[in-house]
């Protein structure tokens, strides 16, 4: 009788779409959470106990407990840009591959930028509630602000943060940006972009949009003491990590109007990474809902984005259980050599 060889194990998360399911299992056995809930950590350790590739989503924590718990583990393929709700160091430590997604995400969290910043400059939420409500016809209310020709500010200018700038070129802005590592000259002059320290584009800009990633650095770059300089009446619009941007500082500056509006889509409580997060987002900052626009980390949420997303991490743990080096790899692992095979012990 012909013997059939053992398929490895991979373990998903949270919910993909079928194409990924069937890709995967050609090959391998498969433990997908088709729930639209996040598994608890315990659950993950228990699913993944004997796996080999493990696909992983922003809402998980990948740490040291994890990864003891899982002896097999080849890999662990992050449909997710944002890595810091993963130990990386362990991961190499012990042997295992760790990928991520780069540019896929970039654009269409662009674009949400873009709209969320139009969404709070003209009321747009706020009059949507009006004319659902007793609507009278036109009347002189509701005033807005235009972008055409005002002064916005980007902190952090990475891939999210040049396609945010791209794309606000069409209302002819004065563009600042600010980021440790500047930008060429060649990518300031195709942006008509400018350099500037955090003070100086905070003081200047009518609206800011928070494009930086989260580390140790950036955890509140934008606290009290930064926000109280903003130019009164600025708008700021969050869609890089939510810890980048202190939410009770929020609070505070749009409760004392020095702060026009905020709108975001990455919120503090969601950053893992943080022992000291906050288990919400605060109902007084979800009651300001005149000068608040908020969307529930929507800024990959398109359905061919999400595809491409999964599919860059499903392809990554194929590669990795192959023997290869899997595409998007952010470490080497211990014991892994130059061309992505074991080295000699």
């Amino acid at each position: 009788m012909k013997q059939h060889s053992r398929r490895p194990k991979v373990v998903l998360t949270h919910r993909v779409h079928a194409p990924i399911l069937e890709l995967l299992s050609e090959s391998c056995e498969v433990v997908a959470n088709q729930s639209d809930s996040s598994l608890p950590a315990s659950e993950v350790r228990r699913r993944a106990a004997e796996a080999e590739g493990l696909m992983v989503f922003m809402p998980d924590r990948v740490d040291a407990e994890l990864l003891d718990s899982c002896p097999n583990l080849k890999v662990v393929a992050g449909a997710l840009k944002g890595n810091d709700n993963i130990d990386v160091e362990a991961c190499t430590e012990r042997g295992i591959w760790l990928t991520r997604v780069e540019d896929l995400l970039t654009e269409p969290t662009a674009e949400l930028a873009v709209g969320l910043l139009m969404g709070l400059a003209r009321n747009i939420t706020a009059g949507d509630r009006r004319v659902r409500s007793n609507f009278a016809g036109w009347r002189p209310t509701l005033y807005g602000r235009t972008l055409v020709g005002s002064t916005i500010g980007i902190v952090g200018a990475g891939n999210l943060g040049r396609a945010v700038a791209r794309m606000l070129r069409g209302f002819a802005p004065e563009l600042l940006y600010f980021d440790p590592e500047p930008l060429s000259a060649a990518d300031e002059a195709l942006l008509d972009i400018r350099r500037a320290d955090l003070s100086d584009l905070l003081e200047r800009s009518d609206a800011v949009v928070v494009c930086a990633p989260l580390s140790a650095e950036t955890v509140h770059l934008l606290d009290r003491n930064r926000l109280e300089s903003i130019r009164p009446g600025a708008l700021l619009v969050n869609v890089g990590r939510g810890s980048v941007v202190d939410e009770s500082a929020v609070i505070e500056l749009l409760r004392a109007g020095q702060l026009g509006g905020f709108a975001a889509d990455v919120f503090e409580f969601e950053d893992l990474s943080r022992p000291d997060r906050p288990a919400a987002i605060s109902a007084e900052l979800l009651a300001m809902q005149d000068r608040t626009l908020f969307t529930p980390h929507l800024g990959s949420a398109v359905a061919a984005t999400r595809l491409k997303i999964e599919e860059h991490a499903a392809t990554a743990i194929l590669q990795a259980l192959a023997g290869h080096e899997p595409h998007g790899a952010v470490n080497r692992p211990c014991g892994v050599g130059s061309a992505g095979t074991p080295t000699a012990l």
